[in-house]
């Protein structure tokens, strides 16, 4: 999500005569886009801040004037207390006010200081951002839905990107037709839900994100590959499971967050379904589309967490079978239930659990990447890669893969039998062509 808000930003900023710049230290704007999901993250922001007022104040002895802008969730969250801490930030505005970047960035041009914009505007930004700009490569992100009602305790995001909101179905297609004439072959559609989406249909009824999918496939021309994230299982309906059977072009890899394995966590965290229910979701979905695989989010440590809800989660993994996961210990956001509560696991613990939760993880993606060895996949190819004459593209189920091939081949669909494993990628050789790019 951040990295298709940052090029939309790009896009708003273009008509001012601004473009992107490979160094810092040459740029006349910095913006940083946050995250703010874990505490690190925002740490990091801070730093990072640092760093960049030296080289403001050095540009500033130069007689050369650098902007400072801070968005994102962070930007959201924090607002006044960033420009206390950063006062050398002239722009702070939040994730839904990135179209009113262009007015603020000519008013910090003008003179003014320490510019702040985090409401939640009664306007839709993407009624005021432009057309996409320059073509950004063969994947292309689309926002559809941003917010979430959820609510999980340990989740700031209902509290940065406010509640959930859905693109009109017209202005999604149109905005994915243009992202494939620039060039995209591969669309991910993105959303803190993405398969709570309900938008409004032309004749003002309103459809849900299978539909949507169904209907991007079948009106435009060129779109090889289609993608989702992230879901909710709560949201996880039967027609999106039938669309994983019906639509060829929509990838059999689904990132479905499990974050606990135990009842009593699950509760817990608000996340409104049992472990169980997870597990009847991962056989629909296994049933309509026998070769998908299933990335997930874990979280070890979560209050109150115990030994026991520790090792239920260990054996709910352990049964589905991930080829991907994100794990974390829990981290407590400041105004989530979660960080207020008595019941804190201590650091050692948390560190212990997510270690041994690693290491399963890490031995599920070695055995699922070892299951390709000799077999034939379909591969986008996407770029040159580190060594001479090799090609980098992704499979089907977002794995790199590493081929020779000519870079004229870039935008293609090949068949590549895989003949090598790696620790974080495939290798393999070029077979004839499954589709052309055309």
């Amino acid at each position: 999500m951040n990295q298709y808000d940052s090029a939309r930003m790009a896009d708003a900023l273009a008509p001012l005569g601004y473009e992107p710049h490979p160094e810092v230290a040459g740029a006349d704007l910095v913006i940083l886009n946050t995250c703010h999901i874990r505490e690190k993250a925002t740490e990091k922001v801070f730093a990072e801040l640092g760093r960049l007022k030296r080289v403001k104040d050095q540009a500033a002895r130069q007689g050369r004037r650098i902007l400072i802008a801070v968005s994102g969730c962070v930007a959201q969250a924090e607002g006044a207390e960033l420009l206390r801490r950063a006062p050398y930030v002239d722009i702070v505005l939040g994730p839904q006010t990135t179209h009113r970047l262009p007015a603020m960035v000519a008013r910090a041009e003008a003179g003014e200081r320490a510019l702040l914009d985090t409401e939640f505007p009664p306007e839709d930004k993407f009624d005021h951002l432009p057309e996409e700009g320059a073509p950004r490569g063969f994947t292309a992100f689309l926002t559809v839905q941003e917010g979430c009602d959820r609510f999980c305790s340990f989740c700031v995001v209902p509290y940065t990107r406010g509640a959930e909101r859905s693109r009109p179905v017209a202005a999604v297609i149109a905005e994915a037709r243009r992202l494939v004439a620039a060039g995209a072959r591969e669309i991910t559609l993105l959303g803190q839900n993405v398969n709570a989406y309900h938008g409004e249909a032309p004749d003002g009824s309103e459809w849900r994100l299978a539909r949507l999918i169904r209907e991007l496939a079948d009106r435009v021309q060129g779109l090889a590959r289609l993608r989702y994230t992230t879901s909710h299982p709560v949201d996880m309906e039967e027609g999106l499971i039938a669309a994983h059977r019906d639509v060829p072009i929509l990838m059999p890899f689904v990132h479905l967050p499990l974050q606990s394995g135990s009842d009593r966590v699950l509760k817990a965290m608000n996340r409104r379904h049992t472990a169980e229910d997870y597990l009847r979701i991962v056989d629909r979905l296994r049933n309509a589309r026998p070769d998908l695989a299933l990335s997930t989010d874990l979280i070890v440590g979560h209050p109150g967490e115990t030994e026991a809800d520790f090792a239920a989660t260990l054996a709910l993994v352990r049964r589905v079978g991930f080829a991907q996961a994100f794990s974390f210990a829990y981290s407590p956001r400041p105004g989530t239930p979660a960080a207020d509560r008595a019941e804190q696991v201590d650091d050692a613990t948390k560190a212990r659990r997510l270690a041994e939760l690693q290491s399963v993880l890490r031995d599920q993606q070695a055995a699922f990447n070892r299951s390709f060895l000799g077999r034939t996949m379909e591969v986008l190819v996407l770029e040159p890669g580190r060594h001479a004459g090799q090609m980098v593209g992704r499979s089907s189920w977002l794995q790199p893969v590493h081929v020779q091939a000519p870079a004229t081949l870039a935008g293609d669909l090949r068949a590549v039998t895989i003949t090598a494993i790696h620790p974080n990628s495939l290798a393999g050789r070029l077979v004839e062509p499954v589709r052309d790019a055309a």
